[in-house]
């Protein structure tokens, strides 16, 4: 699957919004990948992670434990592509302002594979590394649907990308005019 055809599925979901969003990392873009429209649709979905899980074999050598999505973009996307892997999903959520794997055990030296939604500045990825290194898991990748950044984000291990999308992101404090002339709206689900 290319990034054509995986825009064409968040296309035919209506899910790729125009306006002035305030993005989860905090940047303000004129484009808003609403994933949340993709993953009411289950056939969609698979479809998406089916590939994705694809492109996670042919970039992972040996085996994955787990597949672990940061809580709450990753839920879906890490269970769908965990069925496809044949590998167990679990989550990190929140806990304190920073994410623990609360209703999982898993043992020093599991092999853990990320998957996210989409990745714009890679920080959900980044901190859920970090919880997981912390327990002692061997994070050997991490994986997303859409890399906003285009492959520029450095998470700190090999990142798969289903589709690379580059959509301009600013600082609020230096958006371009006509973006500045539109109100801005936060459909994400982290609170900056």
């Amino acid at each position: 699957m290319n990034t054509d055809e995986v825009l064409g599925i968040f296309r035919e979901a209506g899910a790729v919004l125009e306006g002035h969003f305030i993005l989860t990392s905090g940047l303000r873009s004129p484009v808003f990948l609403q994933k949340a429209r993709v993953f009411m649709h289950a056939d969609k979905t698979e479809r998406l992670c089916k590939a994705l899980a694809e492109k996670i074999r042919e970039s992972v050598p040996g085996r994955i434990d787990y597949v672990v999505g940061p809580a709450i973009g990753g839920l879906i996307p890490a269970y769908e592509t965990s069925r496809h892997l044949g590998a167990p999903a679990i989550w990190v959520e929140r806990e304190g302002g920073e994410f623990r794997l609360r209703r999982f055990e898993i043992a020093k030296g599991s092999r853990v594979v990320i998957v996210e939604d989409i990745v714009t500045t890679g920080l959900s990825i980044r901190e859920t590394i970090d919880c997981l290194r912390e327990i002692g898991a061997e994070v050997v990748a991490a994986a997303c649907i859409i890399d906003r950044s285009a492959g520029k984000t450095d998470v700190g291990v090999p990142l798969i990308a289903l589709a690379e999308y580059e959509v301009p992101a600013y600082p609020a404090d230096r958006l371009p005019p006509e973006l500045a002339a539109i109100p801005a709206v936060k459909p994400g689900s982290r609170n900056i």
